[in-house]
């Protein structure tokens, strides 16, 4: 049986890296796969397993490769299509309406629905929640990573909460574990080195790194340490801005984007998630398979569903600075929570996951 996944980009986000994890459960579960771009760009672009089929639309955004993704359904005519992402989701439905073939739908909502439009400068980002109200029911499944996106879905479209899945996005521990014991990559995480914090996300408004900064600066005051910033986006000049502001310049560093942010993570003395909103954090799940204290924003949406309410890592408001380096020293200061990993990381799993998608996508025997 054949699986279409599309997405819009393969851009170095927590929606895409699902979308990599979940092609590969379908693989390791015997299906065949397509990962459908709208452009066949992005870091994560060379993660594409082999025996996954790369289609690119040439588009330049979900919306316009309706016609191209409508062409693609019937020639291919997958068995089933997932999409993910609000814009690909409604792009993935429009097309399938054009084609006018059967096949078993899934749309897949990663982020905060309100939070995403509220920061959104499109006036034309106002018709999505009208536009999700009317075209979702086309789908066969409307699936959202975490009981947080699924209730702002409900409230922010008047679409029925009661006909939205909660599925959390999957995660491939396996392949982070073994990621995770290469080498120390970057010389402050020496072992005979001050303590290491680390943050990890796209360089914009969202993930609120300036009160990571402002955070940290509070920090280094009472205890000699480094902050690194893993990622890139358009908020860098302001960050390094702030950075030089704060007299930081040698005591944080903006390396980019890592395709092996496990080995920082597992040398790190503390993660943090400063984000102002979320859907289901990926990066928060693989602090956690790595082992590294926690310590996150209790933002909409997902913090504190992964965190178990703050049993396995610390939470604190969302935009505050010195509520955020408080919990942070009390990890630097030995103060860490103990748990079950192993019970903390099972809802996240890539086998239960990909079983869930198989089990909401295709009638029982289509699935076996």
């Amino acid at each position: 049986m054949r699986v279409s996944l599309f997405i819009p980009t393969l851009d170095g986000g927590g929606a895409e890296r699902a979308m990599l994890v979940l092609a590969k459960g379908f693989i390791a579960a015997g299906h065949h796969v397509d990962m459908v771009l709208a452009r066949a760009v992005g870091p994560y672009i060379d993660e594409i397993p082999h025996s996954v089929r790369l289609v690119e639309m040439k588009a330049s955004r979900p919306l316009t490769a309706v016609p191209a993704l409508a062409k693609y359904l019937r020639r291919e005519r997958p068995a089933a299509m997932i999409s993910s992402l609000y814009h690909a989701n409604l792009a993935m439905l429009w097309a399938m309406q054009l084609a006018r073939i059967p096949i078993r739908s899934i749309v897949w909502d990663e982020n905060t629905l309100s939070c995403e439009l509220a920061s959104s400068r499109n006036i034309c980002a106002r018709l999505t929640p009208f536009l999700i109200r009317k075209c979702y029911p086309w789908a066969d499944a409307v699936v959202a990573v975490s009981e947080g996106v699924a209730d702002d879905l409900a409230k922010a479209t008047g679409f029925p909460r009661d006909r939205i899945e909660v599925v959390y996005n999957p995660s491939d521990f396996i392949t982070i574990g073994r990621l995770a014991r290469e080498p120390s990559p970057h010389p402050w995480l020496s072992k005979d080195e001050p303590p290491v914090i680390l943050g990890v996300g796209r360089l914009c408004a969202q993930k609120d790194f300036p009160t990571l900064i402002k955070a940290f600066s509070a920090v280094c005051k009472v205890r000699d340490s480094r902050l690194i910033i893993l990622g890139q986006g358009e908020d860098r000049p302001q960050l390094e801005a702030l950075v030089r502001d704060l007299g930081l310049s040698d005591r944080i560093d903006m390396p980019g984007f890592s395709r092996n942010p496990y080995a920082y993570l597992a040398h790190a003395a503390v993660f943090v998630l400063s984000s102002r909103w979320e859907g289901l954090s990926v990066v928060l799940i693989e602090a956690l398979a790595c082992g590294v204290p926690i310590v996150a924003t209790d933002c909409p949406s997902g913090s504190s569903e992964i965190l178990g309410g703050g049993r396995f890592g610390s939470l604190v408001p969302v935009g505050d600075p010195e509520a955020l380096g408080q919990a942070i020293l009390q990890v630097l200061d030995g103060n860490i929570v103990q748990f079950d990993r192993a019970k903390a990381l099972a809802p996240f799993d890539e086998t239960q996951v990909t079983k869930r998608f198989l089990d909401l996508l295709l009638p029982r025997e289509l699935a076996e």
